[in-house]
């Protein structure tokens, strides 16, 4: 049994509020800005890939297609929904590749539960896309610090904090969007608090991406409610029962004022294998060994991947039978890698390849291990052959110094993942426009270029 969580200051939500309430995109620093960029290009890339995807279809045809709705868009796909449903398929679909940014201060999916919400209300509201951006950021940056205020300990319980804190940051900002008051941001927070759920035995199901999704939507709906004076907690996260106790932690909101001035969108992590990102330390030391010592898959005796404690709860299946599984599994992922199975490619990731013999014979003699010592996103692998024993360690945790080269891989990757939907044109349209999006006069100009030409 755990400790009882100390109890919050009670100015903690407030604190949270005046923390981005009032953020301006001139305020943000020229490298956060770029990189919040990058976030928006590597979303639309993702949904736009995702759109596609069989628990899309069931979204769509449970949800738009009953409405016959038209307030907002849904990317990479012809129709229209309400602007909470949008949010809710739109959100789905960038996470159901589960190729989308990740953070490690909220340990989660940062911009997958924020940009559709705001993507989908700033269509409704008809608003600049310098505006759509910096609720974006201010969503962003709330998330990332109720992150930092529940702590590993939210995680470790078994919380997914896209679902949950993701929530949140989306209600942060459409609130930020539309324009509320303290009152009403305080109220958002309440009513996306209240119903922030999301669990981590959903990973390897098409239940994680429907957390972005719901996630999204909530915020979205909790966001407009609070404008029509819709009421709710507004010490949701400090509260004897609210968020904080309930989640396994509290902070003090002095703490809070220890982040002035940090940007943790310049800390994103942007994904180049579309798997978990708690396996891409195991996929890029295995990839290395293959290729400094010319390993061949058949001549491989025995696999060790040494990885934090926490990754087993999280990227550990050990027997993958479909795609989706296969992206959560440290022994699958690895020995794809050892393979040279291409692990930035989505279309790798089939319920064909986790049934392949020549994958499961490789994948059987991979053994996972937890190390304490190790980061949650470092790992030690030890590849032993007739001609030797390989070991490479790898730490995938730190935000890349080098934004010109981040930008590179990442339009890259962006082309790779639009272009079969939308076309070469389309897609560079979409680079530009992605690129000046802060001068753009109508964010809605950006959302109809994501349908399908």
């Amino acid at each position: 049994m755990t400790a009882a969580p100390e109890q919050a200051t009670a100015a903690t939500t407030a604190a949270l509020v005046t923390s981005v309430r009032d953020l301006a995109w001139d305020a943000v620093p020229a490298d956060a800005r770029v990189v919040a960029r990058q976030c928006l290009l590597d979303f639309l890339g993702c949904a736009i890939a995702g759109a596609g995807d069989p628990l899309v279809d069931m979204l769509v045809a449970e949800t738009a297609a009953r409405e016959h709705a038209v307030e907002a868009s849904l990317i990479g796909r012809d129709g229209r929904a309400t602007c909470a449903s949008a949010a809710l398929v739109n959100g789905a679909a960038a996470h159901a590749l589960d190729y989308d940014d990740t953070h490690t201060t909220m340990m989660g999916h940062p911009s997958v539960p924020v940009l559709p919400a705001v993507l989908a209300l700033a269509e409704l509201e008809d608003t600049t896309g310098r505006r759509m951006i910096e609720a974006f950021v201010a969503g962003f940056e709330l998330e990332c610090r109720l992150g930092a205020v529940v702590g590993p300990a939210h995680y470790v319980a078994g919380f997914h904090p896209t679902a949950t804190i993701g929530s949140f940051g989306a209600a942060a900002a459409a609130a930020h969007l539309l324009g509320l008051d303290e009152d009403g941001w305080l109220r958002a927070l309440g009513l996306a608090g209240t119903g922030a759920a999301g669990l981590k035995v959903s990973f390897g199901t098409m239940a994680k991406p429907l957390h972005a999704g719901r996630a999204a939507a909530s915020g979205v709906q909790s966001a407009l409610l609070a404008r029509r004076g819709f009421t709710a907690s507004t010490s949701i996260v400090e509260a004897a029962q609210g968020f904080a106790a309930t989640h396994d932690r509290a902070a003090d909101a002095a703490w809070l004022a220890s982040m002035h001035g940090r940007f943790f969108v310049r800390e994103t992590l942007f994904k180049h294998h579309a798997a978990c990102y708690l396996t891409h330390a195991s996929i890029e030391a295995a990839t290395r060994i293959r290729r400094a010592h010319g390993v061949e898959a058949g001549a491989v005796c025995d696999v060790e991947v040494r990885v934090a404690p926490t990754a087993l709860g999280v990227c550990n299946i050990a027997e993958p039978s479909t795609g989706l599984e296969l992206k959560f599994s440290l022994r699958g992922t690895t020995a794809m890698a050892l393979l040279g199975e291409d692990t930035a490619s989505p279309a790798s990731f089939s319920d064909a390849l986790a049934h392949d013999p020549r994958l499961r014979a490789l994948r059987n003699r991979v053994r996972v291990t937890a190390d304490a010592a190790l980061a949650p996103t470092a790992s030690v692998v030890v590849v032993t052959t007739p001609d030797g024993r390989f070991e490479e360690a790898l730490d995938t945790g730190t935000a890349s110094d080098d934004l010109v080269e981040q930008g590179r891989r990442l339009e890259q990757k962006f082309r790779a993942l639009s272009t079969p939907v939308l076309g070469e044109a389309r897609s560079r349209e979409i680079l530009a426009m992605v690129a000046t999006i802060e001068d753009q006069p109508r964010a809605a100009a950006l959302l109809a270029l994501t349908r399908p030409a």
